[in-house]
């Protein structure tokens, strides 16, 4: 499935202001209120601080069409832009893809696919059990993977931004929701978009978006924040997807 566009702008003010808002509860809200000071305050640090923290396990899920669904869970170092992740595509109910990717600012790689190792061996590359490509840099048409891959790395930025700039605009305290057992405040941002914050620790639990084309929307859930370091697929395990067209097509790289 092919994406039209990014869904979430790189870190910045500009791309800050459109991407989150979050802020602490307020006694008696009502759905559909304008943020307060307070909540621009938070909302100045979230990114920032998912960066300070250095990392989270995460969970993204999108159904792409009626009955299937594609689920990634893994963890992201957030300063170094590196995941990984276990992801699992559902059709009917059905497991009908599982693979191991990794991913950085650059490439993304994929791997633990039965049969991937002897067609690679068979193609000329000597144990290989990864796949890499680059990751796109026209943003314009996209795979759904580099979609999520997108959306994951564009969840941190290295400096907090102007807690002004989230008080212009249509954002809206949304609500109160407890995400796997954790008490958070939820908040409407453009687009139909939202955001989870945890009342604990003011980090981020949840953001939720529509696809481009309005077909499905995409969750990623994080929890336990914290430090990562994650190390990617070694040379000697790895092909370039570029150098086998055809394996990497038929394994959908």
């Amino acid at each position: 499935m092919r994406a039209r566009r990014q869904l979430v702008p790189r870190a910045g003010a500009a791309g800050l202001a459109a991407l989150l808002l979050a802020g602490c509860t307020g006694a008696e809200r009502q759905p559909g209120e304008p943020i307060t000071e307070d909540d621009a305050a938070v909302l100045a640090e979230l990114l920032h601080r998912n960066h300070e923290e250095g990392g989270a396990d995460f969970v993204v899920t999108v159904p792409f069409s009626d009955d299937a669904v594609l689920t990634l869970t893994g963890e992201i170092d957030f300063r170094r832009a590196v995941g990984q992740a276990q992801a699992v595509t559902v059709v009917d109910g059905e497991d009908r893809d599982t693979r191991t990717l990794f991913f950085d600012r650059d490439a993304l790689w994929s791997g633990d696919s039965p049969g991937l190792p002897e067609a690679l061996t068979a193609d000329g590359a000597p144990a290989a059990s990864y796949l890499r490509r680059p990751l796109p840099t026209d943003s314009r048409a996209v795979e759904l993977i580099d979609v999520v891959v997108q959306v994951l790395q564009n969840l941190s930025a290295e400096a907090p931004d102007d807690p002004g700039a989230f008080l212009d605009g249509p954002y809206r305290w949304h609500g109160e929701q407890a995400i796997d057992g954790q008490p958070t405040t939820v908040y409407r941002l453009r687009d139909g978009r939202t955001v989870a914050v945890a009342d604990s620790d003011e980090t981020l639990v949840q953001f939720r978006t529509p696809l481009p084309d309005g077909s499905a929307e995409l969750t990623v859930t994080l929890a336990d924040h914290g430090t990562r370091r994650l190390a990617l697929p070694a040379e000697d395990e790895t092909a370039a997807a570029e150098d086998h067209p055809e394996i990497a097509e038929a394994y959908g790289v």
